[in-house]
């Protein structure tokens, strides 16, 4: 989360160089050192969840009066009538004085990250007796207190003498008049959406430790990095709100310098998001702050098969397939997803598909070209000409590279699959819902190869009893070799009759046809690449080796793969055959083929060599060799894709 946190967060010295010391570049290991100094011990016990809960009524009414004030917007806002139900239990009582006291030490503090950092401390080492949740908390309500007061101020000042002397106090008109209002209207409005932000935070910490309380923490594997972190979230909600309250310091004195907020507003933005991920919420509010954040559009969806534009709402409740690509895309990604959208219609799944374009800048001509593909899809598309907000963790967390990918989430926003476009590519229909679950139960299973020729016009009838050898390669010499000792195999009267053999040779069909099918061999080794090494990953990193080279061959019983080798190793076995034929009476004819053949194979020293795409997804620092079994060298290569 480290790179989350403090993105875009560069701060430079008057030299041009970045400041190591800066407090808002810190790594989260550092930060842990220095806060931990402060925590004694969590023995100070209060109710947590109510004093949050009034301070939250406090904020989300006070941010709605000035959003009302500086943006003109009138009415009750939606989900205001809520919080008058938000009523403590009858023995809570106010603490006040920890309040006052973190208040105190919040007050009258120039700007600056240094001067932050430092009352960060101070105010953690004040709370070092409460938990890390109540330290955030008691921090969150003290805020409120002065927020509240000013804004509710500002809406009696005119009215009632009393308001208006506190007013002039507490420098209300120096904010509240118009001029004012005007001059500064756009400082107020991200101070008030970063205050939203922090309170977002806050609640999805204490609904995380809610989760917490209801579930072993083993049985929900994503809550145990989310508790790790609450230290130095915590931190993060501190500073952020000791920044804030030096902001509305200087708007109030008007003073010359101010406390740069968008630092702290990065940081908040990528905490709440990839919290927002770790906690059960809603795919509405999960895709408004990926995409939007602040402000979204009325009907920022439209529907490819009505062709009107419609607003999210339309996701509520739904698992969401979120298709994110480049314009670059191919009619051939659009006909995969199709097939899955068809399924999906036909089976009245509460499946919806929306494709997100990553676009960096719009202009005239990409907006021309995402029209065009806009109308190819059938499912809801991303109207928004806009950066989206949260490219950097699509980029970072999604690990987007360009190449298409599809995020599955549940009705709760919950990642079920970072990238299910492989499975997609492979398995098809066969792959659907597309879960991490369904991908880990498909790539253990041994029938692999039946997947590699779905979608594509490569017919063959498995049959238990039967063998198959499909077998192709770069040189035309050897595929004439070796087909001929396959033909003279078949045709071997000593097996002839009592074994079924099967022959496919790869490189007699077109082009595209060849092409589909490694395709769909990578997008395999990509779903199995991040597996425990088995069989079936084995076999997939050594097929996928063996594109480039002179030959290969694959030999199945049934669909269940019992060998894939190197053209070498393969040609030598067929050619030996008499030296290995009685077996196949014994044992059939795959085994007895998969026993020469690693005879063969222990006498040649052959070592798979990879060459993989920029595909969208982590690519593992390093892979086990299937043949050696020792960790392969990294290279990278550039190829133009024009290479005919």
């Amino acid at each position: 989360m480290a790179c989350l946190v403090r993105s875009l967060i560069q701060i430079g010295s008057s030299n041009g160089n970045i400041n190591e010391h800066n407090p808002l570049t810190m790594s989260d290991e550092h930060i842990l050192e220095e806060i931990y100094s402060t925590h004694v011990h969590s023995d100070t016990k209060f109710d947590v969840e109510s004093l949050f809960n009034i301070a939250g009524s406090i904020l989300v009414r006070s941010t709605h009066v000035v959003d009302n004030i500086v943006q003109g917007h009138q009415g009750q806002g939606v989900g205001l009538e809520q919080l008058d139900n938000i009523n403590p239990p009858a023995g809570f009582i106010s603490p006040l004085c920890t309040l006052k006291q973190i208040n105190s030490e919040m007050a009258c503090k120039p700007p600056g990250e240094e001067i932050a950092y430092k009352t960060t401390l101070s105010i953690l080492n004040k709370l070092s007796k409460y938990s890390w949740v109540a330290k955030g908390v008691l921090t969150l309500s003290a805020f409120a207190i002065e927020y509240g007061e000013f804004w509710m101020l500002s809406q009696y000042q005119s009215t009632e003498p009393v308001a208006k002397s506190l007013a002039i106090l507490k420098r209300v008109p120096q904010l509240t008049k118009p001029e004012c209002l005007k001059k500064h209207r756009y400082a107020i409005l991200e101070l008030n959406n970063l205050i939203k932000a922090t309170w977002q935070v806050i609640d999805i910490i204490i609904e995380l430790e809610r989760l917490n309380s209801r579930h072993d923490i083993n049985s929900v594997p994503a809550l145990a990095p989310a508790l790790e972190q609450f230290p130095v979230d915590v931190y993060w909600v501190i500073i952020t709100i000791v920044a804030i309250v030096t902001q509305i310091e200087c708007l109030t004195t008007d003073s010359d310098t101010k406390q740069d907020l968008s630092q702290f507003d990065e940081a908040e933005y990528n905490k709440l998001l990839w919290k927002l991920f770790q906690t059960p919420t809603e795919i509405m509010e999960v895709f408004k702050v990926l995409i939007f954040w602040k402000d979204m559009p009325q009907a920022p969806i439209y529907c490819g098969s009505t062709k009107t534009l419609v607003n999210i709402d339309v996701l509520k409740k739904k698992y969401v397939f979120l298709f994110i690509s480049t314009l670059d895309i191919s009619q051939e990604d659009i006909s995969t997803l199709i097939r899955i959208y068809d399924h999906i219609k036909k089976i009245g799944s509460q499946h919806k598909i929306v494709w997100v374009p990553i676009v960096e800048e719009w202009n005239d001509r990409q907006r021309k070209k995402f029209d065009s593909l806009k109308c190819k899809m059938p499912w809801y598309v991303l109207h928004h000409f806009a950066t989206i907000k949260g490219i950097k963790y699509i980029k970072e967390e999604l690990h987007f590279k360009l190449k298409p990918l599809v995020v599955v989430l549940s009705p709760q926003g919950k990642i079920l699959h970072k990238n299910a476009f492989h499975m997609i590519q492979v398995w098809g229909v066969k792959g659907f819902p597309f879960s991490k679950t369904k991908e880990e139960s498909m790539t253990q299973a041994f029938m692999w190869l039946d997947s590699m020729l779905v979608d594509i016009d490569i017919k063959i009838k498995w049959k238990e009893e039967n063998s198959v050898i499909i077998y192709g390669g770069k040189d035309k010499e050897w595929v004439q070799q070796f087909t001929k000792h396959v033909g003279a195999i078949t045709n071997d009267t000593t097996i002839k009759g009592r074994t079924s053999i099967d022959v496919f040779c790869l490189e007699s069909q077109q082009p595209c046809v060849v092409n589909n099918f490694w395709k769909k061999v990578e997008s395999l080794f990509v779903t199995t690449m991040h597996e425990k090494t088995n069989t079936v990953t084995q076999q997939v990193e050594k097929l996928l080796s063996y594109k480039n080279e002179s030959g290969w061959a694959i030999v199945t019983k049934g669909s269940i793969v019992t060998c894939v080798g190197h053209g070498t190793t393969v040609l030598k076995t067929m050619a030996e055959f008499d030296k290995w034929k009685e077996v196949v009476i014994t044992k059939g004819f795959e085994y007895a083929f998969r026993d020469y053949h690693n005879t063969v194979a222990s006498t040649v020293h052959l070592c798979s060599h990879l060459e993989i795409p920029n595909v969208a997804g982590k690519i593992p620092d390093f892979i086990e060799c299937p043949d050696c079994h020792r960790t392969m060298e990294v290279f990278i290569s550039y190829k133009c894709c024009h290479n005919g």
